[in-house]
């Protein structure tokens, strides 16, 4: 008895399950071999679905394409502005003053500066340093018995008694000794000076 009522909850499980099986095969074939009498009917409920404020996609499409031809319309004026005209004639055109016709450019003028001439100063002749004068004067002479004649010569209160050849007060040579001169050179400043011989 259980047994058979088992069966039949099968059963009637099964045929449900055909029947929603077979209802859901219809559906995917109508959609995959084209559209059939209710395909037909669903664009009219999708057009009466959508509000009247929201245009569809094509509708949309050719609003747009018709305010693109507006508006290139209204760029394309063909109408003459004077105004403009009259405006680019004013425009003065300020350059950099180049001829875009000429191969070669002329170098930009460069301001050539005047610098005085400058005088040259006067040089001053080259003086040589005039050397001290020898400081010694004559004061007599001497011959000894070989004939060596000896001088002497003073500085302030000293008196030297020197022969040719020697060096008197570290600076003075006595070079030669003539009848009437003296020659003395100064040993410092290399000067030549000759002495006369006479007392004075």
């Amino acid at each position: 008895m259980n047994m058979g009522t088992e069966n039949r909850k099968k059963i009637i499980a099964a045929a449900a399950l055909t029947v929603v099986a077979t209802v859901l095969m219809a559906s995917r074939f109508s959609v995959l071999l084209g559209p059939g009498s209710s395909s037909a009917v669903r664009p009219t409920t999708v057009a009466a679905d959508i509000p009247p404020d929201r245009p569809t996609r094509g509708t949309a499409h050719r609003d747009l394409r018709g305010r693109l031809k507006k508006d290139t319309a209204e760029l394309l004026d063909p109408t003459l502005r004077t105004d403009l005209i009259r405006a680019s004639e004013d425009t003065k055109y300020e350059g950099t003053g180049r001829n875009i016709f000429e191969v070669l450019v002329k170098p930009p003028k460069v301001e050539t500066v005047v610098v005085p001439p400058v005088t040259p100063q006067p040089q001053q002749a080259h003086v040589p340093p005039t050397s001290p004068p020898i400081e010694l004067r004559y004061y007599g002479y001497a011959t000894s018995q070989g004939g060596i004649k000896r001088i002497f010569l003073a500085h302030d209160e000293d008196v030297f008694i020197t022969k040719e050849g020697e060096i008197v007060n570290r600076r003075y040579k006595v070079v030669r000794i003539s009848p009437t001169a003296v020659e003395i050179l100064d040993v410092l400043s290399n000067n030549r000076q000759s002495i006369p011989l006479i007392q004075g």
